[in-house]
């Protein structure tokens, strides 16, 4: 296969897994059921329309370059210093199973050190601008990167095909994931349960919580897919905790009353009786 045929491939997908996953999820929260869940947004101010047409914008160039380095790397000669292989016989099934975590555990390590890196005030405005702009990010955002940044960011495929045995399975099955967490992680809004940032083994996942925190203070909170490096270097934010809590914890006005009705042992039925005889009274004054 020549390298513009596999080109194509690899783009139709990468931005097939975009638009299907960021718009999905932007239409489901930022449409269909917005008036329902806006009390429960992480930031309670909404993005402007300049913000997902350059958060989109940007994406297309990200796009361009995600399935570029992939092509490169495999339909070039470059492919024998690889160790992408088709055959899933070829190795244990017990490694073909054991890849996928160590292929995550290594792109965090990856992405939270140049992630860091790219916070360095030398480095910041010409690689990870244009990502925080979006201080109050959107699902669109997942992609929205500078091209320096999404070279950066591409590069571990190279790392992946270069360091281990890796098949188009392993791939497709990373690369999907990885854009279902990356549109999580600028969603707005909070999937996990209340407590989960602080059991035994939510400390250790990111959530949509921290990562809007990254965006709207811009420091902190490095992390990919999890919160080991960020732990381990205490650059995990001191209010993240009480952060998750209170987002969690918001209830809707609706069932706020109903809860303080409750307190004072009043029914709904009962509430609507009090509503109704107070109407009649001011209809005949």
């Amino acid at each position: 296969m020549s390298i513009i045929e596999g080109f194509k491939i690899v783009l139709f997908s990468v931005a097939s897994r975009y638009f299907i996953a960021a718009g999905l999820l932007w239409l489901i929260y930022y449409v269909l059921i917005r008036k329902k869940i806006a009390f429960k947004k992480i930031q309670l101010r909404f993005p402007e329309s300049k913000d997902y047409k350059r958060e989109i914008g940007y994406s297309f160039i990200s796009m361009i370059i995600f399935a570029g380095v992939p092509s490169l790397v495999l339909f070039t000669p470059l492919r024998q210093y690889t160790q992408y292989y088709a055959d899933i016989h070829a190795h244990s099934m017990l490694y073909f199973w054991l890849a996928f975590p160590l292929m995550f555990i290594l792109h965090d390590t990856y992405f939270y050190w140049i992630h860091r890196a790219m916070h360095h005030p030398r480095l910041f405005k010409l690689f990870h601008l244009v990502h925080h702009k979006s201080t109050n990010p959107s699902p669109w955002a997942a992609y929205s990167f500078h091209p320096l940044e999404s070279a950066s960011e591409a590069f571990i495929f190279v790392i992946l095909v270069v360091v281990m045995p890796i098949t188009k399975i392993h791939l497709g099955i990373f690369f999907g994931f990885m854009i279902l967490y990356n549109v999580y992680g600028h969603l707005g809004w909070e999937i996990y349960p209340k407590g989960f940032s602080k059991n035994w083994f939510g400390k250790w996942i990111n959530t949509s919580v921290n990562h809007n925190q990254h965006h709207q203070y811009f420091k902190g909170n490095y992390g990919l897919y999890f919160l080991f490096w960020d732990r381990i270097m205490g650059t995990i934010r001191a209010d993240y905790d009480t952060k998750f809590e209170e987002v969690k914890g918001r209830i809707a006005e609706k069932e706020q009353r109903e809860i303080s009705n409750k307190k004072q042992g009043i029914t709904n039925e009962e509430v609507k009786e009090i509503f109704n005889a107070q109407h009649s009274m001011s209809n005949v004054q």
